[in-house]
């Protein structure tokens, strides 16, 4: 569903109203004050008091497509063809169309035709360059920091805090690892409930340790299986 920008669709129809009374209203002829019937001048309904025709076109389209560009909430390229075949096209071009078919003593100008495309593409430039910005600079806000934070591996204990320590890492994780524990220490955490492991001490590992080499210095009494068959050849009568 497109969502509708209200203060810029106020004023395109604001705009639009003000731009048909100027280029549709009919012209009329009246006498001059204070002249005779024979010097007429035409007078217009629009005020005197206006800039050159073709700039009115101009800057007339500029604001048309500039506030209507902004009217519909969607995608920059959806806006952009929008903005394009309303404004640049059907008003730019129609409306010297339907002022030349009116009775309103006005004829079709070309001239005012390549002005009104001209203020529209202008504003549609514009205005395409500061929404392709604006996209960029909210794409960036909302992955930058995480683009930022891609080199760190969080299994390798490279997130870092503020102060410069490892963030949720204990110091296992971190290759530091404790010293040996006094003996009031492990009174203290000792757990009854706990298996006990016990270490064997110095003395017990060095009597293993002679133990081993006595035996394997021993010959056992059988070395061979011969021994065995001569005294049963002594025992048996001949």
């Amino acid at each position: 569903m497109l969502r509708i920008r209200y203060p810029f669709a106020a004023s395109f129809a604001l705009l639009c109203l003000l731009s048909a009374y100027i280029g549709l209203l009919p012209r009329s002829n009246n006498a001059s004050p204070g002249g005779n019937g024979k010097n007429k001048l035409p007078v217009s309904t629009i005020p005197s008091l206006q800039p050159n025709d073709k700039v009115l076109h101009l800057v007339t389209f500029f604001l048309l497509s500039l506030t209507f560009y902004w009217v519909l909430d969607t995608t920059r390229r959806r806006t952009l063809h929008l903005t394009i075949i309303v404004c640049t096209m059907c008003l730019g071009i129609g409306s010297e169309l339907v002022q030349a078919l009116l009775p309103n003593g006005r004829s079709f100008d070309p001239f005012d035709v390549l002005s009104n495309i001209v203020g529209s593409l202008c504003a549609v430039s514009l205005c395409t360059w500061y929404h392709k910005r604006m996209l960029e600079r909210r794409r960036k806000a909302r992955f930058g920091n995480v683009l930022n934070g891609a080199g760190e591996d969080v299994e390798l204990g490279g997130v870092h805090s503020e102060n410069g320590d490892h963030g949720g890492l204990g110091p296992q994780e971190t290759g530091v690892t404790m010293g040996p524990l006094s003996l009031e220490q492990e009174v203290d955490n000792w757990d009854e409930n706990a298996v006990d492991n016990w270490e064997e001490g110095a003395d017990d590992m060095q009597t293993t340790k002679t133990g081993a080499e006595d035996d394997g210095q021993r010959t056992p009494p059988n070395s061979s299986g011969n021994d065995g068959v001569e005294d049963a050849r002594k025992i048996l009568p001949a």
